[in-house]
């Protein structure tokens, strides 16, 4: 994997890769002292989805969040993509971690032929709806960024610009091999999953519980995927995030409840794909 941008923001480092057959690059600047103390909220796959994703921001303040990430795909789906992203990017000039995915691509007028239907139509419609200030951070984002022993990505970390689900072993262990770090936060699949590598060098599944917090010791690479803020898809409508207290090596995962049958007359509204309210209120 090659570097092809990369620029500093607080402790951590920014970067965008092309992939190359290489691992990531493996450098980062050492972090303030009391930064890794801090409880990490991690949301993933907002999809323009206002209701959720402050529910979800509500829920981790409560819990004692001082650190956000933002896991990439902010728009797409959803009806509320310019207020989405100003919420995302008043969070990014406090120090918030934020990557691109390939919604926020799409909505960018890169192509993407893997989108459905519905969501090649509600990503015209979304840039219909974009001035310039949204249109210029999602250009800022990158696709991957590095901060000591967490890495972040929407995808695989393996190949981050070929949007790869990682749902089997095989793309578990090539993520973690690439981000060569303790803890790979991402997002992409729309469900909650968990894969640490064991101690035969082969990663291993584990299905967290919401609520129920998980030892994530040092001594073992984590993958952990947040699950979807904006658009779950394991048959319940309850937005997902997770909380990652390092200080104790813990991470929890939670199911949040929000105001799902607004943000789904928010979307007929705008005239969106029927199958998006639908999904919204179903979950599946």
């Amino acid at each position: 994997m090659r570097l092809v941008r990369a620029f500093r923001g607080g402790s951590a480092e920014w970067y965008i890769f092309v992939s190359t057959g290489e691992g990531v690059d493996k450098t980062a600047p050492p972090r303030p002292d009391g930064a890794s103390a801090m409880k990490l909220a991690l949301f993933a796959d907002i999809h323009s989805n206002l209701e959720a994703i402050t529910a979800c921001l509500a829920h981790a303040k409560a819990l004692g969040a001082e650190r956000y990430a933002f896991l990439g795909d902010l728009v797409g789906y959803g009806a509320d993509p310019v207020a989405v992203l100003d919420l995302i990017e008043e969070h990014a000039a406090s120090g918030a971690v934020v990557v691109l995915g390939n919604h926020d691509a799409a909505a960018l007028g890169h192509p993407d032929d893997t989108l459905s239907s519905h969501a090649r139509a509600s990503i015209a419609w979304t840039r219909a709806q974009l001035a310039e200030k949204q249109r210029t951070f999602l250009a800022s984002l990158p696709l991957c960024v590095r901060d000591e022993e967490m890495l972040f990505v929407h995808a695989s970390a393996a190949a981050p610009e070929q949007w790869i689900y990682v749902t089997s072993l095989r793309e578990a262990e090539d993520s973690l091999r690439a981000a060569n770090t303790s803890y790979v936060f991402c997002g992409h699949v729309h469900e909650q999953k968990l894969f640490y590598m064991g101690a035969d060098g082969h990663p291993m599944p584990f299905r967290p519980v919401p609520g129920t917090p998980i030892p994530v010791g040092r001594h073992r690479q984590w993958l952990a995927i947040v699950g979807s803020a904006g658009q779950p898809r394991d048959r319940s409508n309850k937005a997902c995030y997770a909380l990652a207290d390092l200080e104790r090596s813990r991470l929890t995962f939670f199911r949040v409840p929000y105001d799902f049958p607004l943000a789904a007359r928010k979307v007929r509204s705008a005239g969106l794909p029927e199958r998006i309210a639908l999904r919204l209120e179903r979950g599946a």
